[in-house]
C-alpha cells in the first residue's frame, strides 16, 4: 500500500512538472494599449484571448487607467522583465515610446503596433484604415450633415498620437478643398481619449462659437463626450458629431441623433491581428507581400506598415449589430 502511494505522489510531482514545463514553453504576447476599461478596448481584449486560445499562446492585454504614455513605458518595462516573447502596443505618444521599444527589441522581443504607422522600434505595425480613406471619409459626411457650411472643431486622441492627427489632416484638407464655407475653429484638441475632457470642451466651444456646426472626434471617448454636449445644450439637429466610437457605448446617443455617424474598424478584429502576427514572428513565417494573413487579407507592406481598409459605417441602420458584436 505505501508503495502505491509513493508511486502515486511521483506520479503527480512528474505531472506536475510537465504541466510547469508545458506553462514555461508556451509563448507570452502582451499586449498594451491605450487605456483599460474602456468598450472598445475591452473588445479588442475579447479579440487578443480568443485568437491566443485558438492558436495555443499565451496572449493578454495590459490596459493602463489613464491615457499617459508614462504608464506605457512602465506597462513595456514590466512585459520586458517578463520576458514575453512579442509586445503589442496602440501608442499614445509614439515618441516617448520609441527608447523603451527599442530596448524591448534589444532584449530579442519583436514588438508590433497599431494606429502608429511609421512607429520606430517596432518590426511590424499595422492599420485596418489608410489615414487618407479614414479622415476623408468623416471629412465628406461631416460635409454633407452641415450643407457645407458653419464652423467646425477637431478632437484627436492626443496631439502626439500620429494616426488620430494624420485623419485630421485629411479630413481638414478635404474639407478646405470642396467645401471653402465651412472654417476650423482653432487648431485641433487633444481630449477624445477621456470622455469628460470631450464634454467639457465641446461645452466650452459651443458657448464661444454660435455659428458652430459639427465636430470630428477622432478616439473612441470623444464621440461620446460631444455627443452628450450637445444632448445638454439641446442642439441635436443643429450641430453634428461625427468620429469613430463603440456601438455600445455610442447606441443611445446615435439613435437620439446627438451623434451623427462615423466610421470604425473592428477593435475585436484588431486583437485577433495583433496575436496572429505575434505568433507568426514567434514561428519564424514570413510577413512579405503576398502574404494572406487572417484579418488582413493578402498584404502589401511599405516599410514596416501593413495598412488595409476595411470600414464600417455606424449609423442608425448599423449600430445595433455592432453593437450585438460586442463592441
Amino acid at each position: 500500500m505505501r508503495k502505491l502511494i509513493v508511486a502515486a505522489f511521483a506520479a503527480s510531482l512528474s505531472l506536475a512538472g510537465a504541466v510547469a514545463a508545458l506553462a514555461q514553453d508556451t509563448p507570452k504576447i502582451g499586449v498594451v494599449v491605450k487605456i483599460g476599461g474602456i468598450p472598445w478596448f475591452n473588445a479588442m481584449e475579447a479579440g487578443i484571448k480568443e485568437q491566443g486560445q485558438k492558436l495555443g499562446v499565451d496572449a493578454f492585454m495590459v490596459g493602463p487607467t489613464s491615457a499617459d504614455p508614462a504608464l506605457q513605458v512602465r506597462a513595456i518595462e514590466d512585459l520586458i522583465a517578463q520576458g514575453v516573447k512579442v509586445i503589442g502596443v496602440v501608442p499614445n505618444d509614439a515618441k516617448v515610446l520609441e527608447p523603451v521599444l527599442t530596448k524591448a527589441q534589444a532584449a530579442g522581443i519583436k514588438v508590433i503596433t497599431h494606429e502608429s504607422p511609421s512607429q520606430k522600434g517596432a518590426d511590424w505595425n499595422f492599420e485596418l484604415a489608410s489615414s487618407t480613406g479614414f479622415g476623408e471619409a468623416h471629412g465628406k459626411l461631416l460635409a454633407e450633415k452641415t450643407g457645407g457650411k458653419g464652423e467646425y472643431a477637431v478632437f484627436v486622441g492626443s496631439l502626439t498620437v500620429p494616426l488620430h492627427n494624420a485623419w485630421a489632416d485629411a479630413a481638414i484638407a478635404y474639407i478646405k478643398a470642396n467645401y471653402p464655407e465651412m472654417t476650423l475653429v482653432g487648431e485641433r484638441y487633444g481630449v477624445a481619449e477621456d470622455v469628460d475632457k470631450s464634454r467639457s470642451t465641446a461645452l466650452d466651444l459651443i458657448a464661444a462659437h454660435p455659428n458652430l456646426k459639427g465636430f470630428l472626434a477622432f478616439g473612441s471617448q470623444g464621440p461620446i463626450g460631444a455627443g452628450r454636449a450637445v444632448e445638454e445644450r439641446r442642439k441635436t439637429g443643429e450641430i453634428f458629431v461625427l468620429g469613430p466610437f463603440s456601438p455600445g457605448q455610442g447606441q443611445k446617443l446615435i439613435k437620439s441623433d446627438a451623434i451623427s455617424g462615423g466610421f470604425m474598424w473592428n477593435p475585436k478584429q484588431a486583437g485577433e491581428v495583433f496575436v496572429t502576427l505575434a505568433d507568426r514572428l514567434i514561428k519564424g513565417e514570413s510577413v512579405k507581400e503576398g502574404d494572406d494573413i487572417p484579418g488582413l487579407g493578402v498584404i502589401k507592406p511599405v516599410g514596416n506598415d501593413i495598412i488595409v481598409d476595411q470600414l464600417l459605417p455606424i449609423n442608425k441602420d448599423t449600430v445595433d449589430d455592432l453593437a450585438a458584436m460586442g463592441l
